[in-house]
């Protein structure tokens, strides 16, 4: 084996545990590096082991304190199972029993669009009925105009009265009415 440099052990003692404690977001790559670092350190101050000096007994104290630390850090940092790419058990299940996995893929896209073709139509119909409501409000309750405009406009709709263009509001309630059913019949 190769001799090793002397090391300063006055500065690893100071500086070894708190760099350990802020590269706590290294990579578990890196983090095993240091580990590995932390064994050599340690071989070295075993194979350099004073019994009767009481500095080499701290300085071997400290390095296996280090090494304790960098396995706890690494164990708290290492992903668990269920951070690897989710697959799902349906899609084992085909594979198990000897099914081609694109057969999968294509039942689960179908799945996929026919749930999105039902949101959208949701979507739609709740837009629908807040357009209405708010039709029906602003004429029942003209006083409330501007918080029906506030939140319709805020619901990523058109204001009552200014679906087939601007129309101000000086204008009577009835045009807006006519245009929403015209509109309404149009889509």
């Amino acid at each position: 084996m190769a001799p090793v440099d002397r090391v300063d052990h006055n500065v690893l003692e100071r500086t070894s545990l708190q760099t350990r404690l802020s590269e706590d977001t290294n990579t578990p790559e890196e983090q095993l590096k240091d580990i590995i670092q932390d064994l050599y350190q340690i071989m070295v101050q075993v194979s350099t082991y004073d019994s009767a000096g009481r500095s080499s007994r701290e300085v071997l104290i400290n390095e296996i304190k280090t090494l304790s630390e960098s396995l706890r850090t690494l164990h708290t940092s290492a992903s668990p199972p269920n951070n690897l790419p989710s697959v799902p058990p349906e899609l084992l299940e085909y594979v198990e029993h000897g099914r081609n996995p694109d057969i999968y893929t294509r039942e689960f896209v179908e799945l996929v669009r026919r749930g999105n073709q039902l949101m959208r139509g949701k979507l739609n119909a709740f837009g629908t009925f807040r357009d209405i409501l708010a039709e029906n409000m602003t004429t029942a309750m003209p006083e409330l105009r501007d918080d029906v405009v506030q939140v319709v406009e805020a619901t990523g709709g058109v204001p009552p009265g200014r679906r087939n263009g601007e129309q101000s509001q000086s204008q009577p309630q009835q045009n807006g009415a006519n245009s929403n059913h015209a509109s309404s019949s149009a889509a």
